[in-house]
């Protein structure tokens, strides 16, 4: 892969690398509640998204870090907002569908076509894949 020192691309991967990276501890958050309200299925459906929050996570930081081999360690500045929510069970799960939408819908397209603009189909790629296991988990 080429490098993605001064990229779009970069800002994109690293957007991408902390909004899974809280979705994670978002949804472990939300697994201890339904274990606290007694719903232990969907403990255990918190517990397995947030582990594919952590897979898709490492996904785009193992990209960041090829685009920036040789520069590292690196400081990539994003502005960018993320969302905070905290409640019961289904005000959790509400969350979750929520933010899972606006990744596939809006966010992971958006990237995937900046990274084809500046020349980055690998990481154009994980943005599509990503954005269809996002999809496959609103069936959960």
């Amino acid at each position: 892969m080429k490098r993605l020192e001064g990229t779009e691309t970069a800002i994109a991967l690293m957007r991408a690398f902390a909004g899974e990276s809280q979705a994670r501890n978002r949804y472990y958050f939300a697994a201890s509640t339904a274990d606290k309200e007694g719903y232990k299925q969907i403990k255990d459906i918190f517990i397995t998204t947030a582990e594919n929050e952590r897979a898709h996570a490492k996904v785009f930081y193992n990209l960041i870090v090829e685009g920036f081999q040789g520069k590292l360690p690196v400081n990539i500045n994003i502005s960018a907002g993320y969302p905070v929510s905290s409640g019961s069970t289904a005000d959790n799960l509400i969350a979750g569908v929520h933010g899972e939408h606006a990744e596939w819908s809006e966010a992971y397209p958006a990237f995937a076509k900046i990274a084809e603009r500046e020349d980055f189909p690998e990481v154009a790629t994980a943005f599509k894949l990503i954005s269809t296991v996002e999809i496959s988990l609103k069936a959960v």
